[in-house]
């Protein structure tokens, strides 16, 4: 049976929560014994659904690299599809410091949900501490520090419901195409009102990237997709390594 638990994440209750707390506390026990290289060897920990992850958006990475254009990552929340781009810029395309990567996110839960998203959603789910915007910030600074072209900063956070949020960022931004939009706002309103807006700045070969697609726990972003584009207009892609993600191509 699907559950939340009590950081708000959906899980399976078949035993799963107990070895996740467990590999932690192994985690959090040999961390401070790995020395300087601590953040190789403590991979050693990694669960399969965070390397899926990764090689998921390495994949999705690879289709843009010959399309010009920033990246937009609609829902943040902790920022670890933000750090896991960040870096494979920095291995991908070291040298294209056009590359901006714009996180999005209210850093202070849900906002604007509506019937739309189902029984689980609501205002306040997937909230991360207070003024987490600026260790993310860190984090991002720190990635970008090591990597070519490190003297240009090539990311910015974006505090706020992207309902409002969007139109700012397009008007500063006149000059900007989105090679990516990802979508991951988990309900109908604001994936909405963003797909709506962002299309105009897509070209041929852009990416859209959709987190939550065709789950009945959370129906509003493919009611979303459904009400903007259609999901006969455009040709939906997965990956075996992700249950409800899931993109496609522009113009294609």
């Amino acid at each position: 049976m699907v559950s939340k638990d009590e950081n708000d994440y959906v899980s399976f209750n078949d035993g799963y929560v107990d070895r996740l707390i467990r590999l932690r506390e192994i985690h959090q026990d040999l961390l401070p014994k790995y020395g300087p290289q601590w953040h190789k060897h403590s991979t050693n920990t990694i669960r399969v659904e965070a390397l899926a992850r990764i090689l998921y958006w390495n994949n999705l990475y690879q289709n843009i690299i010959d399309v010009p254009g920033v990246i937009c990552e609609f829902g943040v929340r902790y920022g670890s599809t933000l750090s896991i781009l960040t870096n494979l810029r920095s291995i991908l395309e070291p040298f294209n410091h056009s590359r901006i990567i714009y996180g999005f996110d209210t850093f202070e839960g849900l906002k604007s949900t509506t019937s739309a998203d189902g029984t689980l959603a609501k205002d306040g789910d997937f909230t991360v501490p207070e003024n987490f915007e600026v260790i993310l910030s860190e984090i991002l600074t720190l990635l970008e520090a090591d990597s070519p072209m490190s003297h240009v900063k090539k990311f910015e956070l974006i505090k706020g419901d992207a309902i409002n949020t969007v139109d700012d960022w397009l008007n500063d931004n006149p000059h900007a195409i989105i090679s990516m939009c990802i979508l991951d706002m988990d309900i109908y309103k604001p994936t909405k009102v963003v797909l709506e807006k962002i299309i105009p700045r897509l070209t041929k070969g852009s990416v859209i990237v959709f987190d939550e697609l065709n789950f009945k726990d959370f129906p509003g972003e493919t009611i979303a997709l459904q009400e903007v584009l259609g999901t006969n207009s455009v040709r939906l892609r997965r990956t075996p390594t992700q249950t409800h993600c899931a993109w496609c191509v522009w113009g294609e």
